[in-house]
Parts: C-alpha cells; sequence; structure tokens
C-alpha cells in the first residue's frame, strides 16, 4: 500500500494575475487607480501572511475499470461515468487535497460581516486561488517524481461534486487522505472545513 504524502507547508509563488482576474479585473479593460492598486496589493499580503497551505497526496493504481466506475487498489470504488471517461488513458489515480488553515477564515467571516467587506473579499480570492495554486504545485511534486519512470499526471483534475462525480464521495477521499491530519474535517452535508480546502483527483499516464 503507497503512503499518504503530506505537504506543511506548502510555499508558492503569489498567483497574482489569477487573483485579480478572480475579482474582476481584466486587463486593457477594468480601470483601476494608483490608490486602489496600492489598497488591494496591501490586502493581498494581509492574505498572504495569514494563509498557511497545507496538503496531502495519494497516487493509487487502478484495480479495475468500465464505463461507469473505477475500481482503486485499496478496493474504494467511484462511480461516475465522467470520471471513468477521464481517467480513460490512466493506470494510476493521484488523489489530492489542499487548504488554506483557519486563520484566513476568520479574517474572512470578521471582515464580510462589516468590519471591511472589500478587504475580505480580496482575503477571499487570494486563498482561494492560492489553494487551487497549492493543486497545481502538488501535481507538479509528483511529476518530478514520476518523470525518471516516463510517466506523468494529467494537467486537468477533476473533484468530487462535478459532473455525476457526486458530492458524497468526498467523505470517501476525506477518509483516504486522512485530512483530520491537516486540520481538516467535514460536514454531513459533505463541504469541506476550513471552506478555503479544496480535494481532486488527477490520472496518472505511462
Amino acid at each position: 500500500m503507497k503512503k499518504i504524502v503530506t505537504f506543511d507547508p506548502i510555499v508558492i509563488p503569489l498567483p497574482e494575475k489569477m487573483i485579480y482576474r478572480r475579482l474582476g479585473y481584466k486587463t486593457g479593460v477594468t480601470q483601476v487607480t494608483p490608490a486602489q492598486t496600492t489598497e488591494i496589493q496591501k490586502y493581498v499580503e494581509d492574505a498572504q501572511s495569514i494563509i498557511h497551505l497545507m496538503g496531502t497526496a495519494l497516487h493509487l493504481p487502478i484495480a479495475e475499470r468500465s464505463a461507469v466506475d473505477i475500481r482503486l487498489e485499496n478496493g474504494v470504488t467511484f462511480h461516475s461515468r465522467k470520471l471513468s471517461t477521464f481517467l480513460s488513458k490512466s493506470t494510476e489515480v493521484l488523489i489530492m487535497a489542499a487548504t488554506a488553515g483557519n486563520d484566513i477564515m476568520e479574517a474572512i467571516r470578521k471582515d464580510t460581516t462589516g468590519s471591511n467587506v472589500t478587504r475580505g473579499v480580496v482575503l477571499d480570492a487570494t486563498a482561494s486561488e492560492m489553494v487551487d495554486a497549492a493543486l497545481d504545485w502538488i501535481v507538479a511534486y509528483f511529476n518530478q517524481l514520476l518523470r525518471r519512470e516516463n510517466r506523468t499526471v494529467t494537467q486537468s483534475r477533476f473533484s468530487a461534486g462535478y459532473g455525476d462525480f457526486p458530492l458524497t464521495d468526498q467523505v470517501v477521499i476525506h477518509k483516504i487522505l486522512n485530512l483530520e491530519k491537516i486540520g481538516v474535517s467535514i460536514t454531513e452535508s459533505c463541504m469541506l472545513i476550513p471552506e478555503k480546502s479544496v480535494t481532486a483527483i488527477a490520472g496518472i499516464i505511462g
């Protein structure tokens, strides 16, 4: 059985362009004054200082597949036609998760309830993009390991709740990755806590 790999902390470059895009800014279209830019940059830096990126990942061989099912080596079966199609050329799956931690969520809640709504929106966008970038970082980490075996991780990812891949399978992923170890719990409605936490599945080809 392959072991879960935990990353604590994950240190990545600030995805500034993606943060501005999430905030709705379009190059050459959206007009931003120098004062607004200074304010946003200050809030982005605030977010960066309180985000604690962590992650965990596990890659497992695909034991059996059909048009609608993917059964992994550990016995877990995912029932999803779209996921099966997505993994049609893969021999293994990379199951991964990342979280921005609790501190950033507390700051977002405080600001968006009236303290400083603009700051809260910027903190939220920064946390979202940094968590997504953390998954990119995890994929790059495994690509570096797999390159010597002439294998690679798919660029695209698939998450529970997308298409016919039920959100309830997030419970399974949470258990597989032992996400409690990095402070991520799951609600009865299958939502991850802290909210700026994500899980995803990629394929390994080769």
